[in-house]
């Protein structure tokens, strides 16, 4: 894909009201490909498209249609997996072992919701003599899906496929940095025959007036969100004026908790695993680490070096650990963190650069460590979205609790230690959607994820997800005698 166009009732639209925007390769500066600005207008028009498929055409009364549908869309996209994944790992940095593996979650979870869309029951009533009561659940209507950068596939299909299931129509808004990646799903959906013209359409941002749109507009009756806590505020502020449902992911801060007992190397090796992926750019990466006084010099001197000897380089390449970040902007952005760090800090272990050499014309950052004791500190409190994580002490299993806890974020955490019964006391006490145990960041589409607080509303994935897209309607009869 060269051009991640608009795509309106079925058909890709290169109206550029505003012009066009680079999608550049963060690993190189190179340009990939361009995308026509959307608008205000644009973005109406797809509404508007989506609301006529809702309201005239069978979709939302045809379960077996909508499976099928669903099940070819997920074929289209596993015919396409190679080139996805490739596409992907140029225009985000995801390293192509896990744009590939992303590709595979997206696919999965389209043959998730497939099997969900024809298993949507209601149930009946007798509250008195003669009196029947019947509970339908019904389609909500039109689906605003707002997607980011760092997962531009799973995270759009993970939205995209409930909706569907639920017989709901969809207007996306992709992220401004991976507009050819979603062009190239869109042309999946293009390609599946089931699925009526206009029933998934997506317009480009422009500053923010698409996203105004497709979380104000009396014809969106769901937003689907996945971002920043700031940017889910305001969202939730638009639809507010129209009172529409909202299921919101939002930011993180998520703790890893390693008690006395644990196996220190596998711990390590599975915390830096989950603290770098994506270098840091995903809500549930790990960016605390709270270890045992007892262990911690031993964690702290494994981590140090496990971090430093990560490989770093162009994402396409085999072997390379660690890819650039999303663009220069975020580089300068986490340089000057890492600086304000290295200054406020207890303690620095390990301070990340941005390398030279044959690297320096991407956006490459290496990691940082910084110890960090205050709870208030702002390293601890604020969303880095970065290679950087900060090691904390605790003395006791309720000091860990509490220092995990002391945070208005509440999406993602992991607990490290051989004792079951510890595991699963700290588990119930920790207030996050998501405790991993002796592991971190395994996701999947059968199992609900969410946030605590301000990490979100609602819940993805799973069963539940099927909630946010469905009404419930009471029927009532009276037979008489």
């Amino acid at each position: 894909m060269k051009t991640g166009d608009h795509f309106i009732g079925g058909e890709f639209v290169s109206l550029a009201p505003h012009g066009t925007e680079e999608s550049l390769n963060p690993a190189t500066g190179e340009v990939l490909g361009h995308a026509p600005k959307g608008s205000r207008a644009l973005a109406v028009q797809a509404a508007e498209v989506a609301r006529d498929v809702f309201e005239t055409t069978d979709w939302a009364s045809s379960p077996r249609i909508r499976a099928a549908a669903l099940l070819e869309f997920a074929d289209r996209l596993e015919a396409r997996k190679e080139e996805l994944a490739k596409l992907l790992c140029m225009e985000s940095g995801k390293l192509l072992p896990q744009a590939t593996h992303e590709i595979g979650a997206g696919i999965g979870e389209a043959r998730y919701y497939a099997g969900i869309a024809r298993n949507i029951f209601g149930r009946t009533f007798e509250s008195g003599p003669g009196n029947l009561s019947l509970m339908t659940r019904e389609a909500a209507g039109v689906v605003s899906v707002i997607v980011p950068w760092n997962a531009p596939v799973t995270l759009l299909v993970r939205s995209v496929a409930p909706a569907l299931a639920a017989g709901c129509t969809v207007v996306v808004k992709p992220a401004v940095q991976t507009p050819l990646t979603n062009a190239l799903v869109m042309q999946c959906f293009a390609e599946t025959e089931l699925l009526p013209r206009g029933a998934v359409n997506s317009v480009n941002e422009n500053g923010t007036e698409v996203g105004e749109v497709l979380s104000s507009h009396d014809e969106i009756d769901v937003i689907s969100f996945t971002g920043s806590t700031r940017t889910g505020a305001v969202i939730m502020g638009n639809a507010s004026r129209t009172i529409k449902q909202v299921s919101l992911e939002l930011g993180g801060k998520a703790p890893a908790l390693v008690f006395d007992d644990a196996d220190i190397d596998a711990s390590v090796a599975e915390i830096a695993r989950g603290a770098m992926a994506l270098n840091g750019q995903m809500c549930t990466a790990i960016s605390r680490v709270l270890v045992d006084a007892r262990v911690y010099d031993k964690v702290k001197s494994a981590l140090k070096q496990t971090l430093a000897s990560l490989k770093i380089g162009n994402p396409m390449q085999p072997g390379i650990q660690l890819g650039p970040l999303i663009d220069r902007a975020n580089q300068e952005r986490v340089l000057d963190v890492i600086s304000k760090a290295q200054a406020e800090a207890a303690g620095t272990v390990l301070r990340g650069e941005a390398p030279g050499g044959n690297l320096s014309m991407g956006a490459f950052v290496t990691p940082s460590i910084f110890e960090v004791e205050d709870l208030n500190s702002w390293i601890i409190q604020d969303e880095l979205f970065a290679p950087i994580v900060t090691l904390e002490q605790f003395e006791s299993e309720d000091d860990a609790i509490a220092r995990a806890n002391a945070t208005r974020f509440g999406l993602a955490s992991s607990v490290y230690t051989k004792d079951l019964n510890r595991s699963m006391r700290v588990s119930r006490k920790l207030k996050f959607g998501t405790v991993w145990l002796n592991c971190h960041n395994r996701l999947m589409a059968e199992v609900e994820t969410g946030g605590y607080r301000t990490s979100g509303v609602g819940r993805l994935h799973g069963v539940e997800a099927m909630n946010e897209f469905l009404e419930t309607k009471h029927i009532y009869l009276e037979v008489g005698g």
